[in-house]
């Protein structure tokens, strides 16, 4: 287990990639926290934390928590974020705001609550799920690719900063992730080139693990 006796903070993680994350997480070993926005039902070996992440305060609250339970957080495992379609001329700045607050903020407020403690300890794993229209965009969502390119530069921003303390921050940019919502609203899609969520926990638990301890800064591809 390569994961065994980690303590490890995954936020957003009753979503529907969160529900492969969470228990791989654990059957490597980990010792998880899980945030949700309501509380939820999770396995007895998952702690929930009720929690709104693009609230600072709430964030740091949830890093304490977790803090005065074990002692140390080694690993940070960022699931939280949205989609929303639409060309950039045809974005109303409400929308333009909740992508970035999304996917960006919560990062951002997510990492700078646990990079002192990693300091610290000279030690740490800070992941963020991007995506891969981040590098490759398409036409017609264009609030959430800025989102997600900016949550990328974020990560390589973090890497640069935070590296030579021990800590490595990492992002992987799937595909379209085969959920069954995404099924449900793109019923003709070619899957075959989505990504799957067993893929992308696969992954994140190898990049959270010692193995994973001179890659910082990546940015790494899940799906065709």
């Amino acid at each position: 287990m390569k994961l065994k006796d980690k303590v490890m903070l995954i936020t957003g993680g009753s979503g529907a990639l969160g529900q492969t994350v969470v228990p791989t997480f654990t059957a490597e070993g980990a010792q998880v926290f899980m945030t949700a926005r309501q509380t939820e039902v999770a396995p007895p070996e998952v702690s929930v934390i009720q929690a709104n992440v693009t609230d600072e305060t709430e964030v740091q609250q949830v890093v304490t928590e977790v803090l005065s339970k074990t002692g140390r957080i080694d690993g940070l495992i960022n699931l939280v974020g949205a989609f929303a379609s639409g060309p950039a001329t045809d974005t109303s700045l409400s929308v333009w705001e909740r992508m970035l607050t999304l996917n960006v903020t919560t990062a951002f407020l997510l990492s700078k609550a646990v990079a002192p403690h990693m300091r610290a300890r000279g030690a740490g794993r800070i992941l963020h799920v991007a995506a891969w229209a981040a590098v490759a965009p398409f036409p017609g969502a264009a609030a959430y690719i800025v989102a997600k390119s900016s949550l990328l530069t974020l990560v390589r921003v973090l890497a640069v900063e935070l590296g030579e303390s021990g800590i490595t921050i990492n992002a992987v940019l799937p595909t379209t992730i085969d959920t069954p919502s995404n099924r449900a609203n793109m019923p003709h899609a070619d899957r075959s080139t989505w990504a799957s969520p067993e893929s992308i926990a696969a992954t994140l638990s190898f990049l959270a693990s010692d193995g994973a301890c001179q890659i910082n800064g990546a940015a790494i591809p899940i799906g065709r």
